[in-house]
């Protein structure tokens, strides 16, 4: 077993001037922080690691594993043609609420509505980062570009603040082709902060999942069931 360290200070550096355009987009902060550039790791983890890298699993720490970490590895092989990142929906109304003016304007539109037929965006707690079709993907790399982002947020009317996961959001509103759509039971996330904030009525249709989880997410610091 092989393990390598890398540098934060190094992986920013690189990091920088790729995403620099979307930080000011999607990070909580007012402006483009440097530091900030880390949360969008994964958006441009094709560009920095080395090339005989060719498969990553980007996960957060807040997650518990009910199931071998090695089965995910098989959702690679689930992708379909074109796509680059698999993914699990986001299991909150957060977009519906961050598209708000869009929804607005675009009354059927499927932008923020639910599961199964809706597109309520993505988390990105577990992340199947296929790097060399990330390389490969003319879109993909075209959808970096700072004139590419200008231009979908100004569609879109959108303003984030959660890094990589606003930025796949709105990517797969416009582009659902470039994600592998994980089950929710690979990232069966806990957090029901949206219930208590305005949309209690619709919130069962985001939060609902069936089947064996496979890892639980505690995410805005929920607590994750014992055993």
């Amino acid at each position: 077993c092989q393990v390598i360290v890398h540098d934060v200070n190094e992986l920013t550096q690189k990091l920088f001037p790729i995403v620099e355009a979307m930080q000011k987009h999607f990070s909580a902060g007012s402006g483009t922080y440097y530091s900030d550039s880390i949360f969008f790791l994964s958006v441009a983890m094709h560009r920095i690691m080395p090339k005989e890298i060719t498969r990553i699993i980007q996960v957060d720490l807040d997650l518990k594993y009910k199931t071998n970490i090695r089965d995910l590895f098989d959702e690679f092989d689930n992708f379909p043609e074109g796509a680059v990142i698999g993914i699990a929906r986001e299991m909150q109304p957060v977009y519906r609420h961050t598209f708000w003016q869009y929804r607005r304007e675009n009354p059927h539109t499927k932008v923020g509505e639910p599961p199964p037929d809706g597109l309520p965006g993505f988390n990105s707690g577990v992340l199947l980062l296929n790097l060399e079709a990330m390389r490969q993907s003319k879109l993909y790399n075209q959808l970096l570009e700072p004139t590419m982002v200008q231009k979908l947020t100004e569609k879109y009317h959108f303003k984030g603040h959660l890094g990589d996961q606003d930025f796949f959001t709105m990517v797969g509103m416009e582009h659902p082709e470039l994600f592998h759509v994980l089950d929710c039971t690979w990232n069966r996330q806990l957090c029901t902060w949206w219930r208590d904030h305005g949309y209690s009525d619709v919130f069962d249709q985001y939060f609902h999942c069936e089947g064996e989880v496979k890892i639980y997410h505690g995410n805005c610091n929920t607590p994750i069931p014992e055993d």
